[in-house]
């Protein structure tokens, strides 16, 4: 009898069904799109140097329209304009345009292609069909497929403020890395306890084993974050991003100092490598060497896709560092970088 009379008053009290369910006032529909179709995949996959698209097709042609390609740079709050075409013109601005243009296999598709795909490249794109007061768009996704490294000079750790940290992982071949791909290599097994810059202006690790020296045996595993931090003054590390090469990373025996270690990578007509073509190697060629090498900025590693115990006897695959130990020393060979 209780329980029939509590449903009876709520019965009584209780809204419409229909209201229920019904938007907040205030709150707009989300805009339907009339002219663009919906990409199938938001997502779109690739390495550097090859030539990706990124699909933009109408469904109609309405009167005086124009199609404007932008990158969406959230660094800056800003879109920078990449090409606008009104179907029958097309104009390219900013850097990538010697590098894009629109696939057109129809008269309904403003798909924007681009070739020799770089690091920098990576990112979100946005397709605007501007028509007067019935504008639209979708959004794309580029994705490097590709390798994060930690990075420090041979002067030690937390040795970068944040303008340092982006050049030095530009001079060895690769850029600072977006959070998203420093949680994909965290995901992956990254785990590493020195805090560095990433491309948004923050400082992260990542941790898998939780350790006392890395927070604490406490704390969970994850992306730690020390979030914002001043550009100018503060210093950390660096998380680099590479993807794949154009050209080979190889290895000469010898017994080298640094200037040796070079002369012998040109006299083979090649260069000495770079970190992030190195750790480029070890990811999509599976480079597997126990000889430690020169590199380019003075570093001594060796790239390992076979873990076994001579070669070090960690129980992961990764790329192995003696360090910066003295130029004139000559213990090691060299990895050269052949371009093609």
């Amino acid at each position: 009898l209780r329980l029939l009379l509590l449903c009876s008053v709520w019965l009584l009290v209780a809204p419409p069904a229909s209201s229920i369910f019904q938007r907040p006032t205030g709150t707009p529909a989300p805009p339907q799109l009339q002219y663009l179709l919906e990409p199938l995949h938001a997502t779109v996959h690739t390495r550097r140097g090859a030539t990706a698209t990124l699909p933009c097709v109408l469904r109609a042609l309405p009167d005086n329209y124009r199609v404007k390609w932008s990158k969406v740079e959230p660094a800056n709050y800003g879109e920078n304009v990449i090409i606008i075409t009104n179907g029958l013109y097309h104009r390219n601005y900013g850097p990538l345009s010697p590098r894009v243009r629109l696939r057109r296999s129809h008269r309904y598709d403003a798909s924007l292609t681009i070739t020799n795909v770089a690091l920098e490249d990576e990112g979100r794109y946005r397709c605007q069909l501007v028509n007067g007061l019935e504008d639209e768009s979708v959004s794309l996704t580029l994705h490097l497929e590709g390798v994060v490294f930690p990075y420090q000079p041979s002067s030690g750790r937390y040795k970068f403020n944040y303008h340092e940290a982006k050049r030095a992982c530009e001079q060895q071949d690769s850029r600072l890395a977006t959070y998203q791909q420093l949680y994909k290599a965290w995901m992956e097994g990254l785990d590493w306890c020195n805090a560095g810059w990433i491309l948004d202006g923050t400082v992260h690790y990542p941790i898998i084993n939780s350790r006392e020296p890395c927070g604490g045996r406490l704390l969970l595993p994850g992306v730690r974050s020390y979030g914002a931090r001043d550009k100018q003054k503060d210093r950390f590390d660096a998380f680099c991003f590479t993807s794949a090469l154009q050209g080979q990373v190889y290895f000469i025996r010898g017994h080298l100092n640094f200037k040796e270690a070079g002369q012998a990578c040109r006299n083979h007509g090649a260069a000495i490598a770079k970190v992030g073509q190195l750790y480029s190697a070890w990811k999509f060629s599976q480079l597997d060497r126990c000889d430690g090498g020169w590199l380019a900025d003075g570093s001594v590693r060796y790239p390992i896709a076979t873990p076994r115990e001579r070669c070090g006897g960690l129980p992961d695959p990764g790329v192995r560092s003696f360090g910066f130990p003295s130029k004139e020393m000559r213990t090691y060979g060299t990895y050269c970088f052949a371009g093609k």
